[in-house]
């Protein structure tokens, strides 16, 4: 089984089948969109999308109706291409066991929190983008209003609750609003501690999402790439590594009552 497409390369996919039905070499519909050759090989291999007068370009050169003028519309989400179909999936999904070595999961965070996220990965930016991201990462925490479904799982390296992220104030309220979720019961909270040193999943971080009438996945992230893997085999492999760190970690009360020690030294700080 292959791994997940991104919605950009099921665009490139469609847009290669359509060229190809249509009888055109990626030359002859790069002359009609007005191209190079190659940029059509980025959009067909979902590298890059066309911008709106391409996508009507092309359109107009394989008699589509304005099909990928308006796919394009429709891809331009509030999430990054990597991680839209995973966003998706989150929303479906009955249990979700997240694991993050250094950042609190988006669906954990504070908008004060997120809002010093977003500046530190776009320090060019304008209130207004700024605020806009904020609002999409709380709204995916919306699902979380259901006392029952996602059934949340959380680990987290210790590392996460200790790297002041926005300042000691914004940091303590998040540190808080995490315990208060783990106390009131609604997420199941692990931390791996510093003295456990190495464990399995200290390289990167990852979800593991549970459906009920589909398989599992599993959605590891990096800087500015996200993969979907939806292989059995892999997916496998990623639940023994959750599964080892899982080992390494502290009790759901041990690690309420080191976060809720954390939280107190950020506020004395």
């Amino acid at each position: 089984m292959e791994t997940c497409k991104t919605p950009r390369q099921k665009y490139g996919e469609e847009l290669r089948l359509r060229r190809l039905a249509k009888g055109m070499t990626q030359e002859a519909l790069a002359d009609v969109v007005v191209c190079s050759p190659t940029l059509i090989s980025h959009f067909e291999a979902g590298r890059r999308l066309p911008r709106m007068d391409d996508a009507q370009r092309i359109d107009q050169a394989l008699g589509t109706d304005g099909f990928f003028a308006r796919w394009l519309v429709n891809l331009e989400g509030p999430y990054a291409d990597h991680f839209a179909e995973a966003a998706e999936l989150e929303q479906l999904a009955v249990v979700i066991r997240e694991f993050a070595v250094s950042a609190v999961p988006g669906l954990l965070q504070t908008a004060d929190y997120a809002r010093a996220v977003f500046r530190a990965v776009q320090p060019n930016h304008t209130l207004e983008e700024l605020d806009r991201r904020v609002v999409n990462r709380l709204e995916r925490a919306r699902i979380l209003d259901n006392p029952k479904s996602p059934a949340l799982w959380t680990v987290l390296d210790e590392g996460v609750i200790r790297r002041a992220v926005g300042g000691p104030d914004v940091m303590a309220s998040q540190v808080e609003h995490i315990a208060s979720l783990a106390d009131a019961g609604r997420i199941r909270l692990h931390v791996v501690p510093f003295s456990a040193g190495a464990h399995s999943l200290m390289e990167g971080m990852m979800s593991l999402m549970s459906f009920d009438a589909m398989a599992p996945v599993s959605y590891v992230e990096g800087v500015t790439t996200g993969q979907l893997l939806d292989d059995p085999g892999r997916v496998a492999t990623c639940n023994t590594y959750y599964g080892l760190a899982l080992g390494d970690a502290l009790s759901h009360r041990a690690s309420i009552s080191l976060l809720e020690t954390a939280a107190e030294e950020f506020r004395n700080a």
